[in-house]
């Protein structure tokens, strides 16, 4: 990897950093679903900095062209994004189907508490009735 390209994917690192940075300060991004975000750009910038831990892995792991071993890595942080997206998709869904029932419950007991209202204010003005 030349020079050139590894200064070009140095900003751009520090550019997708310092967005996620800053769309977790104006609370557009949670911190939690940011750090699988900034552990991936963590993990290439080592890569950009230190071509040959690259080239190591890859033989390692028995991979013949480190290109390929990049392609295998994004995969697998795409699957992992997904997971997790997944997994927090399926929290929001029972949150939100325990909360509608909570809403039910509780608009069912202000039904009835505003029906024994209108019985109470009924019995009263027919009590007010009988005394006058």
């Amino acid at each position: 990897m030349t020079t050139k390209i590894q200064l070009i994917i140095g900003f751009f690192l520090m550019v997708a950093f310092l967005s996620i940075v800053q769309m977790i300060k104006k609370r557009k991004l949670e911190l939690k679903y940011a750090l699988s975000w900034l552990g991936a750009i963590l993990f290439v910038f080592l890569f950009d900095c230190f071509p040959i831990l690259l080239n190591k892995l890859s033989s390692f792991l028995g991979i013949w062209a480190p290109v390929n071993m990049i392609f295998f890595l994004g995969f697998c942080f795409a699957l992992l994004i997904i997971f997790i997206l997944t997994v927090t998709l399926s929290r929001m869904s029972e949150r939100v189907r325990k909360l509608s029932q909570a809403i039910a419950l509780n608009e069912e007991k202000i039904d009835v508490l505003i029906k024994e209202q209108e019985c109470l204010r009924n019995k009263l003005q027919e009590d007010e009735r009988q005394y006058m």
